[in-house]
């Protein structure tokens, strides 16, 4: 798969942007007025939503976004801009229209789990006259973009009009426009240059055809298409072209904590590393790591470039970890005593074995810092390691003892220990009357004595001392 670096790629965004609210809290009660759950609510949060979430994810690609939508001239709209521009986001393009409510998501959660969700909204179409200011506004900018995306939530930005009007501009100066479509009647995309419907959304509009295979095809004849990228959930993506090609690609994830927000991820994406001229077939391998990762998170989540190369590197084991995607599992497992270690693990041994058994045996979850490379050389020679930071972080993953791996550059595991905030720090006995990097910022620190003969040093000196003269 080809990389794609932080990007400095314009994108020109248009669609129903939203405010998702979230409220959080336990709950271990029922209501005595009917049978559902009391939530205590413990942490109030609000995120950029719908169309938002899209040009979050491009931003945190490196993209830079002017979004062409409309917001209500209320509160909630107000706070949907200023978290939009927080993000440096360009919001000159959204219009705040009187007497229209800015979409809202509210989503009670208990537990990682959502109870329910309430909507204020309003779906009627915007005017031609609001869209053609939006479209004034994108042919001034127009020479800037390198690429147009759609995100249609049928909250009535993206109408017939305003649709068919931003295919025919961008295809007059040959810029791609990509769409993520709501509703039965594609005609309004027609020409685009890719569409990216979910398989529920991709069924309703062709309604006439079983097979997802027909439907990808009918959409790609019927409505002029280039590509149709149709998601499908844990059964991965499926790409169909002209001249009747299909072709799956299996999905990456492995735990599914909450979909919302996917599908912005897999938009945002495509239109980064399309608009970067990286082919679509490695790009849709991008966006399937990127959704994997975003669906293992909880409610409309960005992804960073650090974990999808981290992702792509070791996604054949779900303890490696990078120090973004294991710091949002620790924060979700906060109610279990957390155990922190660190070292090299150059050339395991059963020394390594029972001081990690003993290390779990504190607390709920064992993480192993693990030096980099780099590290190593700077603490143990030009020499070490002997195996490389990819084959021991994989090693220590098939230890049962160990729940998560992190690999850190730094000589210490200092700024890792304050970034995951473990409850226990173990080292080795021979750190007894010794100052312990890291003990101010934990509950407590727990010395274990290694087994006696056993170390990296001395397997080497053996192997050396037997095949020397070989």
């Amino acid at each position: 798969m080809q990389k794609i670096q932080n990007s400095s790629i314009s994108v020109a965004l248009f669609g129903d942007v939203m405010l998702d609210h979230y409220l959080i809290g336990n709950s271990e009660r029922i209501s005595p007025e009917a049978p559902i759950p009391i939530v205590d609510i413990e942490k109030e949060e609000w995120r950029i939503g719908g169309a938002g979430n899209v040009a979050t994810n491009l931003r945190t690609f490196g993209a830079s976004v002017s979004l062409f939508s409309i917001v209500g001239k209320d509160s909630e709209g107000e706070r949907l801009l200023s978290l939009l521009r927080d993000l440096d986001i360009d919001t000159s393009g959204v219009e705040q229209i009187s007497n229209r409510k800015t979409t809202t998501k509210s989503r009670v959660i208990s537990k990682h789990q959502q109870i329910v969700r309430f909507d204020i909204e309003d779906r009627e179409e915007i005017t031609d006259e609001v869209a053609n200011s939006l479209l004034e506004k994108f042919q001034k900018e127009l020479s800037s973009f390198d690429i147009v995306l759609i995100s249609d939530y049928g909250k009535g930005v993206v109408s017939q009009y305003l649709s068919r009007k931003v295919v025919e501009i961008s295809k007059s100066r040959n810029l791609k426009v990509l769409i993520d479509p709501k509703g039965k009647d594609y005609s309004k995309y027609r020409g685009a240059y890719l569409i990216k419907p979910n398989r529920k959304e991709a069924k309703e509009a062709i309604p006439n055809f079983n097979l997802i295979d027909d439907i990808g095809l009918e959409l790609l004849n019927r409505y002029q298409f280039e590509k149709v990228v149709i998601t499908l959930s844990e059964d991965g993506i499926k790409l169909f072209e002209e001249d009747r090609n299909v072709e799956h690609f299996p999905t990456e994830a492995k735990e599914i904590f909450d979909v919302t927000g996917a599908g912005d991820t897999v938009l945002a994406s495509l239109g980064v590393t399309i608009a970067s001229g990286i082919d679509i077939r490695d790009s849709i391998r991008f966006a399937n790591l990127a959704s994997a990762i975003a669906i293992g998170k909880v409610g409309t989540s960005t992804v960073s470039l650090e974990e999808i190369n981290h992702f792509y590197r070791y996604r054949s084991s779900s303890k490696i970890q990078s120090w973004q995607g294991l710091k949002e599992i620790l924060d979700r497992e906060r109610d279990k005593k957390i155990v922190f270690t660190n070292g090299c693990f150059d050339i395991l041994h059963v020394g390594h074995v029972k001081y990690l058994e003993e290390a779990k045996s504190l607390g709920d979850i064992l993480i192993v810092g693990l030096n980099s490379d780099s590290s190593v050389r700077r603490l143990k020679g030009e020499k070490r390691p002997i195996n490389n930071e990819t084959d021991r972080a994989y090693i220590l993953a098939g230890l049962q003892a160990v729940d998560y791996i992190v690999i850190f550059e730094e000589d210490t595991p200092y700024r890792l220990i304050e970034y995951l905030k473990p409850d226990i720090l173990v080292k080795g006995g021979d750190y007894r009357g010794k100052e312990i990097v890291g003990a101010d910022l934990v509950d407590e620190v727990k010395l274990i004595e290694f087994v006696k003969e056993k170390s990296t040093s001395k397997t080497i000196e053996k192997i050396l001392s037997f095949y020397y003269d070989v």
